[in-house]
């Protein structure tokens, strides 16, 4: 459910990116308590009408038990972006936008423990959350950060993470490298390949140690971090991932992908309340429960945010793309209806598992 929420502050970060905050009414306080790593879904009308979705991860601390009275996301202008091209050119302080309640598992609990992320551009908005309410919440917890940019100048949220290492100077450990730009101090330029983070991390902390990585960003870094932490011997279920964008990855090959079933039928169970429906030929099971149940949720459509994740109660399907669910998701029956398409005459899906 969608509530509108008034814009309070926009804060320029660099050119082409920016901090919108939104002011929580008391009444929605509850409903908008987040754990740190969630998202906001937001919804836009083009000027043709036109209905946008797009996810942005929550930067601010959760340490609030009440809720927040005040939420922050960071926001980049992508090439083609209808969004974030709004969201930096036309949206003004007092303006309402609406937004879904935090969704989202890419997540941390504040414990005690040791904790480390591999950000990459604006995946650095989900940690800056995470950190800083680890190391508010737990006097015993240290949180190291590797983030990759381009160039300083692209850089997001550098002034609120200086304030942060000012605040937690022994427990919080900041590392930067720059891949277009050389810096006088700390790392050396280039990309953070799978080469260069298996010789690198091992010297800048106990990767052993680490009670959970988190990883976000583009593909690439994604991908090499995972890669990196494999061969360093860290347990898959201490790595946690989160995709911002897939533009870069390669369309499953169309003579790879079994084909779809025709004459299927798909059952939602959605908010308690369950319906039954035709899959048209060439449709996702996403597109069929959307012509019958306007609330079926979802934001990116990309495989990528997993807002459209449902439980796969009975049946087969089809997924053609999956950058949001873990393999233990995918053992414990659940898909992407985004990306799904069915195998078998019948499918049924639960969206409240």
């Amino acid at each position: 459910m969608f509530h509108p929420l008034r814009v309070t502050r926009i804060d320029r970060l660099t050119d082409d990116a920016v901090a919108l905050s939104f002011a929580v009414p008391a009444e929605l306080r509850a409903a908008f308590r987040f754990l740190p790593g969630q998202h906001l879904t937001f919804r836009h009308h083009d000027r043709d009408g036109t209905e946008l979705r797009r996810n942005y991860s929550i930067c601010t601390p959760a340490t609030d038990p009440e809720g927040p009275a005040e939420l922050t996301v960071g926001v980049r202008h992508i090439d083609g972006g209808t969004f974030s091209a709004y969201a930096l050119k036309e949206l003004a302080v007092g303006d309402t936008v609406d937004v879904m309640p935090p969704t989202g598992r890419f997540t941390l609990t504040p414990r005690e423990g040791r904790f480390a992320a591999l950000v990459g551009g604006s995946g650095i908005t989900p940690v800056l959350s995470m950190a800083a309410t680890v190391l508010a919440a737990e006097p015993r917890s240290r949180f190291t950060l590797l983030r990759s940019d381009r160039s300083a100048a692209s850089t997001m949220f550098l002034e609120e993470l200086a304030d942060l290492k000012d605040r937690y100077p022994d427990r919080l450990q900041l590392l930067h490298a720059l891949s277009r730009e050389e810096q006088q101090a700390g790392l050396s330029s280039g990309r953070l390949d799978t080469a260069r983070l298996t010789t690198l991390l091992p010297a800048l902390l106990p990767v052993g140690d680490i009670a959970g990585w988190y990883l976000c960003g583009p593909l690439g870094l994604i991908e090499a971090a995972r890669q990196a932490l494999r061969d360093l011997g860290v347990p898959r279920d201490r790595v946690h991932t989160e995709l911002f964008h897939a533009e870069d990855a390669p369309a499953p090959a169309p003579e790879r992908l079994t084909p779809a079933a025709t004459d299927a039928t798909v059952t939602a169970t959605l908010d308690g309340r369950s319906g039954t429906w035709p899959v048209p030929e060439g449709e996702t099971l996403l597109e069929a429960v959307l012509r019958n149940r306007s609330d079926a949720p979802y934001a990116c459509k990309g495989g990528v945010c997993g807002t459209c994740r449902a439980g796969l109660v009975r049946g087969e399907v089809r997924m053609d793309r999956n950058f949001a669910l873990e393999p233990e998701e995918l053992d414990a029956g659940y898909v992407l209806a985004c990306q799904s398409r069915p195998l078998t005459p019948e499918v049924e899906l639960d969206f409240d598992r």
